[in-house]
């Protein structure tokens, strides 16, 4: 019986191994699912063929861009020359302007001849003398330091450091202004700035000076009280006023603020015989016989013309306009020498008196 059991159990051991009843091996584990590539920063991605192009600027947009990046540019000029001048105003400088002002001048010539040489005038403003002759072109126009003046248009204050002490014991100094409030893109509104800064630097010398706000587009000196000028200087200005087609409008004006045989005194740059008026102001330069005639139907009598300021050697010709001559070198340092040796312009320097009315011009 035991033989039969043993036999049982080879027998069993035989089927199971002809049918595979051996345990299977482990199977391998998958494979892990496959990883996708973080995405690419946006920054690296190329642009595409579709991505629209920044649209061009227009011509006017352009023109608004240049302007503003050379107004920053002289801005920042300005800024850096207003702190160099405001770092040579000492003590005793401003003790200097003190006595300057407070002086009382019997005459132009006695005037003159303290406040020339003085050192509260912006350096390098003497140098302009020899071709500007202040003293003698006061003199000619008849500006006394008791008399009330007006100046249009001061620029950087080249003549309003002499008129200023000049007139200050006895007689007063109107100069007019833009708004210095104005449009901070607006060109007019820095020159503005830049001329109440000059006053600021020195209350001792500019403290008694009124600034007259004026619109340049449409001039109106109706703040200052009609017939009460005596003399009314235009230095300099008459092509802008040409150029903006206000002439006619600033005569008017000035006419009504000066008292009867006010003066009015003009230099201004001398285009050539016949030169358009219009085209040629925007050069810098305005046909002298032209001036006359303006002046004169605008209620002025001629009382006389000086050739103080002429400049024979000022061609007229240069494509930058008046502004290629010193002092304002608009070419760089281009030629420099050549137009150094030219000088300043040639200027017309006329007189006029305000008129009775009803008054005609005489023919020609």
């Amino acid at each position: 019986m035991r033989t039969t059991l043993v036999a049982s159990l080879v027998l069993s051991a035989s089927v199971l191994l002809a049918c595979g009843g051996a345990e299977p091996p482990t199977p391998a584990p998958p494979p892990p699912p496959p990883v996708a590539p973080p995405p690419a920063p946006l920054t690296s991605a190329a642009p595409t063929d579709s991505a629209p192009a920044a649209p061009a600027m227009t011509p006017e947009e352009e023109k608004k861009a240049k302007a503003k990046k050379e107004l920053d540019e002289d801005r920042a000029k300005w800024q850096e020359a207003n702190n160099t001048e405001l770092a040579r105003w000492t003590p005793d400088l401003r003790a200097q302007a003190t006595k300057l002002a407070g002086a009382t001048y019997p005459n132009l010539q006695a005037g003159m001849k303290a406040i020339l040489p003085s050192p509260v005038r912006v350096p390098g403003d003497a140098n302009r003398d020899k071709y500007r002759h202040p003293a003698e072109t006061l003199g000619f126009f008849g500006i006394k330091p008791s008399m009330t003046v007006l100046e249009i248009g001061p620029g950087e204050g080249w003549y309003s450091e002499l008129l200023a002490p000049l007139l200050a014991a006895k007689g007063k100094l109107i100069d007019t202004s833009g708004d210095p409030n104005g449009p901070a893109d607006s060109r007019g509104t820095f020159y503005a700035q830049r001329w109440a800064a000059f006053l600021a630097k020195s209350p001792e010398l500019f403290g008694k000076v009124q600034t007259d706000v004026i619109d340049g587009k449409a001039p109106n000196l109706s703040a200052i009280p009609a017939g009460s000028l005596d003399a009314v200087l235009v230095m300099r200005e008459v092509h802008g006023m040409v150029n903006g087609n206000t002439f006619n409008t600033w005569l008017s004006e000035c006419r009504k603020a000066l008292k009867p045989n006010g003066i009015l005194g003009i230099e201004e740059h001398r285009a050539k015989d016949g030169a358009d008026p219009v085209e040629s102001s925007k050069k810098g330069y305005v046909p002298q016989q032209y001036v006359i005639d303006t002046v004169q139907s605008a209620g002025f009598k001629l009382a006389g013309k000086s050739e103080i300021n002429a400049n024979a050697k000022d061609t007229k010709d240069y494509p930058e306009g008046v502004w290629a001559l010193p002092p304002t070198y608009e070419r760089g340092d281009k030629d420099k020498d050549t137009l150094t040796a030219i000088g300043e312009s040639d200027r017309m320097t006329l007189k006029f008196t305000k008129a009775p009315d009803g008054w005609t011009p005489p023919k020609k």
